[in-house]
């Protein structure tokens, strides 16, 4: 899934504004440039050639991403007394936008499922174990977009109406 739409979406559950994203980032030590911020929440899609003659659109960045989800846990969660905080993990994949999604809320494997199903999207607990598993374990599963997809709507639905 793209990164600027995990963004987007995640803004959108959390009515987040560009300086708020931005303020989340500095947590885990990123500072973003206006261009980058922009790009977010542009619906113009700059298109770049690569080498082999495809064009596609430029997303964000991972290195954006990545501090932005990080930065999401300690804005949720805090900072950890006594810990250093471990590295960012690059490139961002869905596998691990679940992840830090589900630390930074407080997600228990149920809650997961929940979410889930309350979106028309069925899994069940083993398949949703693989997906948080190592890559090199073997029963790893890479989480597709569509599940991803589901995942952040549930979460827009659980998180914007309980206000």
């Amino acid at each position: 899934m793209r990164n600027d739409d995990v963004l987007k979406s995640i803004s959108y559950t959390l009515d987040l504004k560009k300086p708020d994203i931005a303020e989340i980032c500095k947590l885990r030590g990123y500072e973003p440039t206006r261009q980058e911020m922009e790009a977010i929440f542009s619906d113009e899609k700059e298109e770049i050639t690569k080498i082999d003659g495809t064009v596609v659109e430029k997303d964000v960045s991972h290195e954006l991403t990545a501090h932005f989800l990080d930065g999401l846990i300690i804005h949720k969660r805090g900072r950890q007394k006594g810990k250093k905080p471990p590295p960012v993990e690059l490139p961002v994949t869905n596998n691990t936008v679940l992840k830090k999604l589900r630390i930074a809320f407080t997600l228990r494997e149920e809650d997961v499922i929940e979410i889930l199903n309350s979106v028309g999207f069925s899994i069940s607990g083993s398949e949703l174990s693989a997906l948080f598993r190592s890559e090199d374990h073997r029963n790893f599963r890479p989480c597709g977009d569509q599940l991803l997809r589901y995942f952040l709507k549930g979460l827009a639905d659980k998180y914007r109406n309980e206000e």
